[in-house]
């Protein structure tokens, strides 16, 4: 029997896409798919170091940087054209990925414009709707029949979150006019199939930094000034591939792979960490106590630091007013909350098999 070969292509947009993307590599291995991944920048650097064996595509995405200031409105408009682009050029050249490759399957996290009438095509996001930041917000219900427009194009649309009430995305994935094609399959973590070793806690707290620049470094500023002359023990990850150095006195990781970083994080007391969505996916799978900062004028991170923060899952606060010393203090027990199962992924990836 011929193996299936699938195209796993995330969106190098920090390194969340990629991570989240774990759990489902390793599934398609386990079921014994042939994977090539097509990334770039750090989601490339990242998925390499996980997994040396496969064999991988440098394929360009969008780029998406920040303004150092907390409204992100000017920059956003600016980077319509060349989402628009992006996506266009990136439909283009999937052809030609498909016919050298002799691809089967495409997986896209959330790349638009990776479908093709020759494939079979799933779309993996968890924003149906998404939250414009500003007098921006009268484009919301456009880009939302935009998108539901470009996600039929996908045979199917994994969203990695639970369907009932309790759940971790909120308004992002829950949404009146769900299309059809549309699965919750539950939460990727890729500490999903790590084993659970008991790991005394050895880190007062662990921060973990993620997401595009300028602000990821801006944030690094903040915790270097208020990490100095403690007594807590610290480490921290840096979330680049960059080797700059840096002006920590404490241990510092680069990227780390998921071994590595479950690890870290089973050691520690408490995380700090963006209100990216598979960062919270992580957290949430091993129930750990946390702080989470959303990215300045980013809406999602802000929506979902609030929400969660309202759920009791977690403690949030601005970068802003972010006080390192004052804000351990707030950080509240993970609950014991009931979720209601999801769709399985194994059971939409033996989808893929037949």
């Amino acid at each position: 029997m011929t193996r299936k070969k699938v195209l796993i292509c995330p969106l190098n947009w920090g390194l969340g896409h990629a991570t989240r993307d774990v759990p489902i590599i390793r599934l398609l291995l386990k079921h014994n798919f042939n994977i090539i991944i097509a990334a770039s920048g750090d989601s490339l650097a990242y998925l390499k170091k996980e997994f040396p064996e496969l064999e991988f595509i440098n394929f360009e995405s969008y780029k998406v940087q920040y303004s150092r200031f907390e409204s992100q409105v000017f920059k956003m408009l600016m980077l319509i054209p060349s989402i628009l682009f992006w996506t266009i050029k990136e439909h283009l050249l999937l052809k030609e990925i498909i016919k050298n490759n002799k691809i089967g399957i495409v997986i896209s996290d959330p790349r638009f414009g990776l479908w093709n009438k020759k494939t079979h095509n799933v779309f993996i996001t968890h924003q149906l709707r998404i939250k414009f930041p500003g007098l921006l917000k009268i484009f919301e219900p456009v880009y939302h029949k935009i998108s539901n427009k470009l996600i039929r194009n996908y045979e199917e649309c994994w969203i990695p979150d639970f369907e009932g009430q309790n759940n971790l995305s909120g308004e992002l994935s829950h949404v009146k006019d769900t299309l059809k094609n549309t699965f919750f399959i539950g939460p990727l973590s890729r500490f999903e199939y790590i084993a659970k070793e008991n790991t005394d806690s050895k880190i007062d707290v662990l921060f973990i930094l993620s997401g595009p620049e300028p602000q990821r470094s801006v944030f690094e500023k903040i915790i270097c000034d208020q990490t100095k002359n403690s007594v807590l023990k610290y480490e921290i990850v840096r979330g680049t591939s960059s080797q700059s150095e840096h002006p920590f006195d404490f241990p510092v990781n680069n990227i780390l792979n998921a071994e590595d970083l479950f690890t870290l994080i089973k050691k520690s007391e408490i995380v700090v960490c963006r209100s990216g969505y598979s960062s919270i996916m992580d957290l949430f799978q091993l129930k750990k106590k946390a702080i989470l900062v959303p990215t300045p004028g980013q809406t999602e991170q802000e929506y979902l630091a609030g929400y969660l923060k309202q759920k009791g899952f977690f403690y949030s606060v601005s970068q802003k007013n972010f006080n390192l010393q004052k804000d351990i203090k707030q950080v509240p027990e993970f609950p014991e909350i009931k979720m209601t199962e999801s769709l399985n992924l194994e059971e939409r990836v033996l989808g893929l098999l037949q």
